[in-house]
């Protein structure tokens, strides 16, 4: 069986839960040797472990995307290791629940800089090493917010809008250089972002069933299906696809309104 990231080394922010975890586990199952970087060191540790036993490569470097020194120091230890880096996929991110109002200053800079800020640093210290491959990757992830808004989450909203957009600016700059950038925009999924969203409101099981309600699929996505959105525009199966968005949303951008008739909760939420 082919390997479709074999002989590949990819560097995945936000790699110890959710997306960026099921990220590292699909990537590393095609073959990529794969740098978990996140802040969740006890995670990140386990998650590497993990991948070891099942056969693959991996390291975890703690780091917290918003610092620019730690991203760059994480991005050489990975080449280092490597010997090279051919993928970076951005899954790093953060949200508040409040009103614009509500914010103070510093949480305003600190979801910024995880969500938007952390992709600048990648690229910067991230093309030395990605410019030497005839065919580099980067996949950033944005959200149905990079689209549309949601109540009660104005900060994340614009940081998503904004990954969308820079996303295609990496992809012009860099085009020559034989990168492709990518942008994947998922709907809801089950991921410990979503569960601290939906326990703010009181009602999680609740709150969620409303929001799913507006979703054909009539389900949340798992980190599963983000990820192979994610491994489709990193490997060969999309070499003429770059500067583009991908929505993974069960249908929810398609309609204006929309009722499922029945919905699909997690176990643990029904």
């Amino acid at each position: 069986m082919s390997l479709r990231l074999e002989g590949r080394a990819a560097w995945i922010s936000g790699g110890a839960s959710g997306i960026g975890e099921a990220t590292v586990h699909l990537f590393a199952s095609e073959g990529a040797r794969v740098a978990i970087v996140d802040v969740q060191a006890e995670a990140g540790r386990r998650l590497e472990a993990a991948v070891r036993a099942a056969g693959g490569e991996a390291m975890f470097l703690e780091c917290d995307v918003a610092d620019e020194e730690q991203v760059r120091q994480s991005i050489e230890q990975a080449a280092a290791r490597f010997g090279g880096l051919q993928a970076i996929v951005n899954a790093a991110g953060i949200v508040h629940v409040k009103r614009l109002h509500e914010y103070t200053e510093p949480e305003w800079d600190r979801l910024m800089a995880v969500n938007v800020k952390s992709i600048f640093f990648s690229i910067k210290h991230g093309i030395r090493y990605l410019g030497r491959n005839p065919c580099s990757t980067v996949v950033n992830i944005g959200s149905i917010s990079s689209f549309v808004g949601q109540a009660g989450t104005p900060a994340y909203t614009a940081s998503k809008a904004a990954v969308l957009l820079l996303s295609q600016s990496i992809a012009l700059d860099y085009a020559a250089d034989g990168l492709r950038c990518n942008c994947i925009c998922p709907g809801i999924t089950d991921t410990p972002m979503l569960r601290h969203h939906l326990h703010a409101t009181g009602d999680p099981a609740g709150a969620l069933a409303r929001r799913l309600h507006r979703v054909p699929l009539g389900r949340a996505l798992t980190p599963g299906d983000v990820a192979r959105a994610v491994l489709y525009l990193s490997c060969d199966d999309s070499a003429g696809v770059t500067g583009t968005s991908l929505v993974v949303d069960g249908g929810y951008l398609t309609a204006a309104e929309w009722e499922t008739a029945k919905v699909t909760l997690p176990e643990d939420l029904s």
